[in-house]
C-alpha cells in the first residue's frame, strides 16, 4: 500500500501562493497538492500551466474549493484581508490550516482564528512564520537554550527589502497593517521565540521616517522605523525594518546574553563566492526574501505535512501569532502618535500619569 499523503489545497496564486503551491507540488513529498483557488483571471491563467497538467483542480472561488471531496488541509496565501475568513471557514470544514502571516492586521480578528482552532483540538492550525524554520535560526536558538550565552537579554534584529521602486509597497500599504505588522513581524516573532513565548510586554515605543516613497504618508506608513520593545523582566528587543536597501535583502539578528552573543547573517551572502574585480572584493547578497528563506519555507511545508500526517505537535503556538499581532499594531500606533504605549503585567493598556 502506497504511503498516505495530505490532500491539500492553496488559496491564493499571487507572489506567496505560487511559492506556497509549488512547494506543497514539488518538494513536499509526503504531501499531494490537489487543488488551488485564485479569483484573478492572470494567476488562474499561471495556475492552468503550471498546476493543472500535474491534476491539480482550479477554482475561482474559495468556498467552493474547500468542499472538494477528499481535501485534509488548506495554506493560506491570499490578501491579508481575508487570512482570517479563510482560516476559520477552512477549521468549520473541518481542514487542518496553515496560514501566511499575519492572521490578521487586528488583534480582536487574529484571536477570533485562535478561538475556532481551539474548538477542534484535532486540527493543526499554524500561521506561518518562517524564520522558525530556518536551519541558522534554529541553531542559534538551540546554542542559545543550551546557555551559550547566559540569559538573552538584549534582542536586535533588522527585516531591510531591496527598493521596489514600482511602487507595490506604497499600494500594499493600503491593507498591510503597515510597517512593523507586515515587516517587522517576524522579527517580533523572533523576540518571542528567543525570550520565551509567554514574555510579557511592558512597553513599546517606535519612530520612522519616508526616505524614498513618501506616498507612503497617505496611508500613515514610512519605509524605514525602529522599534523598541521592552519586556517585563528585563529583556528589551530592538528592531529595524526598511525597504530601501540598495544590495539585495539584508535581514540580521542579534542575540546578546549575560554570557555572550549569537549573530545570525551578520553578513548577507547568496553564496559561498568571493568576487575580485578593480575595485574590490565582494560578495552577492539575496535579491529579496524569500532568496534567503526559501529552504525555511520548504522545510516549513514539509513539517506541517508531517504534523498533519503524524499527530505530532506544531513547533508553535498559534496563541503567539495573536501576541505578534498586538505588539506590531502597538508600535505602528507610537509610530504615528509620537507616544510610548505601555501595559501591564496582564497584558492591559495602562495610561502613565504624566507631569
Amino acid at each position: 500500500m502506497a504511503p498516505q499523503k495530505l490532500q491539500i489545497a492553496c488559496a491564493g496564486l499571487g507572489r506567496m501562493g505560487k511559492r506556497h503551491a509549488l512547494h506543497f507540488l514539488n518538494r513536499t513529498p509526503r504531501a499531494q497538492l490537489v487543488a488551488a483557488s485564485t479569483p484573478d483571471e492572470t494567476e488562474i491563467q499561471w495556475a492552468k500551466q503550471h498546476l493543472e497538467p500535474w491534476g491539480v483542480r482550479i477554482y475561482t472561488s474559495y468556498d467552493e474549493m474547500i468542499k472538494q471531496e477528499g481535501l485534509q488541509a488548506v495554506v493560506i496565501a491570499s490578501v491579508t484581508t481575508v487570512h482570517a475568513e479563510q482560516a476559520i471557514k477552512a477549521i468549520d470544514a473541518n481542514l487542518h490550516v496553515l496560514c501566511e502571516k499575519p492572521l490578521s492586521t487586528s488583534v480582536e480578528i487574529s484571536q477570533s482564528v485562535v478561538d475556532a482552532a481551539s474548538k477542534k483540538p484535532n486540527l493543526k492550525v499554524m500561521c506561518g512564520f518562517s524564520r522558525r524554520f530556518d536551519n541558522s535560526y534554529r541553531d542559534a536558538f538551540t546554542k542559545m537554550d543550551n546557555g551559550l550565552i547566559g540569559r538573552p537579554s538584549i534582542f536586535r534584529s533588522q527585516t531591510c527589502d531591496k527598493l521596489d521602486p514600482s511602487g507595490f509597497f506604497v499600494a500594499y500599504a493600503e491593507f498591510s497593517g503597515g510597517i512593523f505588522v507586515d515587516c517587522s513581524i517576524h522579527d517580533i516573532d523572533l523576540a518571542l521565540w528567543f525570550f520565551g513565548q509567554d514574555s510579557r510586554v511592558k512597553s513599546v515605543v517606535s519612530s520612522g521616517i519616508t526616505a524614498v516613497q513618501p506616498e507612503l504618508r497617505k496611508h500613515k506608513d514610512v519605509d524605514n522605523a525602529v522599534g523598541i520593545v521592552e519586556f517585563y523582566g528585563g529583556q528589551i528587543a530592538y528592531l529595524f525594518c526598511s525597504r530601501m536597501m540598495a544590495a539585495g535583502q539584508d535581514d540580521a539578528t542579534e542575540i546578546i546574553g549575560t554570557d555572550g552573543k549569537l549573530q545570525v547573517n551578520a553578513q548577507p551572502m547568496s553564496n559561498l563566492v568571493n568576487i575580485y574585480e578593480a575595485g574590490g572584493v565582494k560578495r552577492e547578497i539575496p535579491g529579496d526574501y524569500y532568496g534567503r528563506f526559501e529552504q525555511a519555507f520548504v522545510n516549513e511545508a514539509n513539517e506541517f505535512t508531517a504534523c498533519c500526517l503524524d499527530g505530532t505537535k506544531l513547533p508553535m503556538k498559534l496563541a503567539g501569532a495573536v501576541q505578534a499581532v498586538k505588539i506590531g499594531c502597538a508600535l505602528q500606533e507610537s509610530l504615528n502618535s509620537g507616544k510610548k504605549i505601555s501595559f501591564d503585567e496582564t497584558g492591559r493598556r495602562v495610561e502613565l500619569a504624566v507631569l
